[in-house]
């Protein structure tokens, strides 16, 4: 019985997912079941982490929630990941046509280039011999007819190499003309020329960052955090990497101390567990969380009037 009642769930699950507008009546007729049914499954969503969002008579579940972000987590393949498998893939017989299929699925959706051709390949070990010498040198270079397929060009970068990654896929650089560090594809580039001139802006030298809630960029901020038990029970949950982050502060409390990319993510995070957790620092942060909470405030005392 109680499985059939998952089923029913499921079936709910997907018609407030599937971008039309949804009633009461109209989602009770739909699965078959009471008015009195459908409020059941919709107190259900909101205890377990949906946002359920209504719109006049209409009901739909906000694809933000944590739910969807986690679901999305745990299946999609990061960059990094679709590289890795390309590589070992790479490695397989040339007569194993599934290998070569989902090699050409992941170059497609991932944009990754076929580091097989041994002509590509030797190009790319040049490169990264020369941009190894640079970097030592402390010397600019030029990267002669680099490709790109965002402004969909063919030009020459002058750069200051400072860091190779993903196992010398990529290349983090300060760029001349901009004056703002970017991340180049090693695939992309022709030819690496080293000038005879040294960095210029060596203080401005940053790699990328990747922080707990998978934001990235250059600038980190702090956060401290006191967290109970669920909230400790919950990070855990949702971002395993988080324990190295936890001290014990007393008997079911934490302190949680990290550095992020964007709010955004710990926002969310504090926001849906506000009376299990307190705001630590740093003071930026403690501000932001002030101004956060007055504004959901100021939105529900306008929604209620």
């Amino acid at each position: 019985m109680r499985m059939y009642k998952y089923g029913r769930e499921l079936d709910l699950l997907l018609l407030l997912t599937d971008n039309a507008n949804h009633t009461v009546q109209d989602l009770a007729d739909r699965l078959d079941v009471t008015r009195r049914t459908i409020y059941y499954y919709l107190e259900y969503f909101r205890d377990s982490g949906f946002e359920v969002v209504r719109s006049g008579n209409y009901y739909r579940l906000d694809r933000t929630s944590a739910f969807f972000k986690r679901l999305h987590e745990n299946i999609a393949l990061t960059t990094d990941e679709a590289r890795y498998l390309h590589q070992l893939l790479g490695a397989t017989e040339k007569n194993d046509y599934v290998a070569h299929n989902v090699r050409a699925k992941l170059e497609r959706q991932f944009r990754l280039e076929d580091l097989s051709n041994p002509e590509l390949q030797q190009r790319v070990d040049r490169n990264i011999r020369t941009l190894k010498q640079a970097m030592t040198e402390k010397k600019i270079v030029v990267l002669r007819g680099y490709s790109s397929p965002h402004s969909h060009t063919v030009a020459d970068r002058y750069v200051e190499p400072f860091l190779l990654m993903n196992n010398g896929l990529d290349l983090r650089c300060h760029e001349i003309k901009t004056h703002t560090n970017k991340t180049y594809r090693l695939a992309r580039m022709a030819e690496v020329e080293i000038l005879d001139i040294e960095w210029l802006n060596e203080d401005k030298h940053k790699a990328v960052y990747t922080d707990l809630f998978m934001f990235s960029g250059e600038e980190r901020m702090a956060v401290e955090l006191r967290m109970g038990q669920l909230a400790h029970n919950l990070m855990l949950e949702e971002y395993p990497d988080s324990e190295a982050c936890f001290t014990s502060a007393d008997e079911g409390h934490w302190v949680f101390k990290t550095e992020v990319v964007s709010y955004l993510g710990i926002t969310r995070f504090v926001l849906g567990l506000y009376e299990d957790i307190e705001v630590l620092g740093d003071e930026a942060f403690r501000r932001h969380m002030r101004e956060q909470v007055e504004r959901l405030s100021a939105c529900q005392a306008s929604q209620g009037g």
